[in-house]
């Protein structure tokens, strides 16, 4: 009994406390073509972010460089929506694969560190390196 009530008390005010976030993902905006909505967050561990997919060949997948040690990689299906709760600090970089070289990138920031324009990997194709150095430079 003594371990289910523990288990209760610790589990339960996370569940309670953490936030529920919505990312769409979009193929135009007021931003541009290709995007997600918002193209940002700043989050606290244990916080979930669900990706809905609003139009037809869009996911959202992890960008190799840019997850945090002992975090696993975002892997979303094409047309499908997605929710996971992200339970590690640090810089999360998410793509749509299809659209990667089209910039459809967008930042998750878990934690109050922040991440510098430097933590983003070299190599990306050019519109998404682009994006994803605006939105960590003019983060909100």
């Amino acid at each position: 009994m003594r371990p289910i009530l523990t288990f209760l008390f610790l589990v339960i005010p996370t569940l309670v406390l953490a936030e529920a976030y919505e990312v769409q993902m979009l193929n135009r905006n007021a931003n541009g073509s290709m995007v997600y909505d918002p193209p940002y967050l700043n989050i606290q561990a244990g916080d979930r972010v669900k990706f809905v997919a609003t139009r037809p060949g869009h996911n959202a997948v992890s960008i190799q460089g840019m997850i945090p040690d002992g975090a696993m990689a975002i892997k979303g299906r094409l047309n499908e929506e997605l929710t996971i709760t992200l339970d590690v600090e640090g810089l999360y970089g998410i793509k749509c694969t299809p659209h990667f070289a089209m910039g459809m990138v967008m930042v998750i920031e878990v934690g109050a560190q922040k991440s510098k324009v430097d933590d983003i990997p070299v190599g990306l194709p050019e519109r998404a390196a682009a994006r994803l150095q605006d939105y960590l430079a003019h983060r909100n």
